[in-house]
């Protein structure tokens, strides 16, 4: 049968919902044309679609070598290699040589798309400014290469570009929220109003409200009306807690089986094998707990280089279980626990990062969640270094509250669902401290804002670094951030943040009760 009927015949049963007919055809197709890329991305969707993980790997790295010079095809191969992992093979992808004559801005955007996911935030911004050059121009554009360059401590530059974004008649809630994180408002200028204009005429209940209303609560912070500015954010999280649901009783349910399994004898108490390639350091804690503080310290470091907020230990994992899951851990991951290759594991993730050390002896790898893979990462990764970073309860569940993350963090929206991942956290981290004994670095923000030098001296000790005095001033750090923090961490160390809280403390009250004693 010609490979143009074997086409056919593959769209027909999957127009008439008959899967496996479909996927046997392939299988054949692909038996005749081992290099046909289609059928290995065709194919490494639907094993995706079955949680076949590792056969869904094995097309997807197979569709990256068939294809050639169509820059389409490098994108879908890209795109199929990152959902499981294969970095490594990503990055070769990306540097085919045609991608350096590509004339399409809707490419070139895209491409700049897929380097900042990878982190590689100049090389993002390259891209984007290709795509200008060549005419692109549309709000998503704007909004991307505004976040690239507030990513880029270029403030300036990203607001023009949010403007040009919003001007362009879009209800575009997350150009308004990002243009409102990049400086402190004034009486004089602000976007209040115009803020105010866009949420009426935004539909009720959509994402893009819900942004619009976290926008004008940051800026009437900023302008002191607390009143106003809390009513907002109510508002806004409100929206975000109707359409991310949350368990909480099944997360607390998960995390109590995960600290059963990770017991004292779960890390085999030996020395770690001896590797002289590049090293991970994690860096865990709540989000908005000062993790980006942290890591810019360690990135200043002239044997350190900061690699981001990274999810390859978690592509690890389900690579090793053979199982996907959009959450660090989920119940068939410890129903399979037991039988992980821990080595394997960790092996494969060094393989997918450590290019980003780029010859330096250690990498950061600062993904606030991380906090409930700690004692995996210990097991699979002997020689890693782990750093805790912890802020007080109020201090660090008022920063989540206030945040806009978008689809992530679906816990941040309300006060119980906070309260209770809060409570998931503290007690995750006091176990692996009893666990994990000389795992875990204990950092707290009050001690790091308020005498920077000796914590770095103490965080520096406990990875096996000596003291470089360029990790106390931050603001020497040119390095891009792509987290919230962005704008914040290029700015001297301040203690503003610590006990802000209080601003809104009858706001915060019903939050406080349902911390209890870990709001003391």
């Amino acid at each position: 049968m010609s490979t143009d009927r074997q086409w056919a015949r593959i769209r027909r049963y999957r127009e008439s919902g008959q899967t496996g007919a479909a996927q046997a055809t392939l299988e054949t197709l692909l038996r005749d044309n081992p290099a046909d890329a289609d059928a290995h991305a065709l194919l490494a969707s639907m094993l995706f679609a079955q949680d076949r993980y590792r056969e869904c790997a094995r097309h997807a790295l197979a569709c990256a070598q068939c294809v050639e010079s169509d820059i389409g095809a490098i994108l879908r191969a890209v795109n199929g290699l990152l959902q499981v992992g294969e970095i490594v093979a990503a990055r070769e992808c990306l540097a085919n040589p045609v991608i350096a004559q590509c004339d399409s801005g809707p490419l070139l955007a895209q491409l700049a798309g897929v380097r900042q996911l990878l982190g590689e935030h100049e090389a993002a911004m390259a891209l984007l400014d290709r795509a200008r050059a060549l005419g692109h121009d549309t709000a998503d554009f704007r909004f991307v290469r505004g976040v690239q360059l507030m990513f880029n401590g270029r403030a300036d530059d990203a607001e023009q570009e949010l403007d040009a974004c919003l001007a362009m008649g879009t209800q575009y809630g997350r150009a308004a929220v990002t243009r409102a994180r990049l400086r402190k408002q004034t009486p004089r200028n602000n976007h209040v109003d115009d803020l105010r204009r866009r949420i009426a005429a935004a539909e009720t209940g959509s994402e893009n409200r819900a942004a619009l209303e976290y926008a004008l609560y940051k800026e009437l912070d900023d302008l002191g009306d607390t009143a106003q500015a809390w009513a907002a954010l109510e508002r806004g999280a409100a929206i975000m807690a109707a359409r991310q649901p949350y368990l909480a009783a099944a997360e607390s349910a998960r995390v109590d089986r995960l600290l059963r399994l990770v017991d004292a004898g779960f890390v085999p108490a030996t020395s770690a094998p001896a590797d002289d390639g590049p090293q991970p350091i994690f860096i865990v804690g709540m989000p908005r707990s000062g993790t980006t503080v942290l890591d810019r310290l360690l990135g200043a470091h002239p044997q350190v280089e900061s690699a981001g907020e990274l999810g390859d230990f978690a592509r690890a994992l389900r690579w090793s279980a053979d199982h996907f899951t959009n959450q660090p851990v989920d119940d068939v991951i410890l129903d399979r626990a037991d039988r992980l290759d821990w080595p394997a594991l960790g092996q494969r993730y060094l393989e997918q990062t450590r290019w980003r050390a780029h010859g330096k002896r250690f990498y950061v790898d600062k993904l606030p969640v991380n906090w409930i893979q700690a004692g995996f990462i210990a097991r699979a990764l002997p020689q890693a270094k782990i750093l805790h970073m912890s802020r007080p309860a109020m201090d660090v569940c008022h920063s989540n509250f206030r945040a806009y993350f978008g689809t992530g963090y679906a816990y941040s929206y309300a006060f119980d669902r906070l309260a209770a991942y809060y409570r998931d956290y503290r007690r995750a981290m006091a176990h692996w401290q009893r666990v994990l004994p000389n795992r875990i670095h204990d950092v707290e923000y009050a001690q790091l804002v308020s005498d920077p030098e000796a914590v770095a001296r103490a965080v520096l000790d406990f990875c096996g670094l000596p003291f470089a005095p360029e990790c106390v001033a931050l603001t020497g750090n040119r390095a891009a951030v792509a987290t919230l923090s962005a704008v914040q961490v290029r700015e001297p160390l301040h203690a503003r943040a610590i006990a802000e809280w209080r601003r809104y403390a009858d706001q915060l009250e019903p939050l406080r009760a349902l911390l209890g004693d870990l709001a003391d």
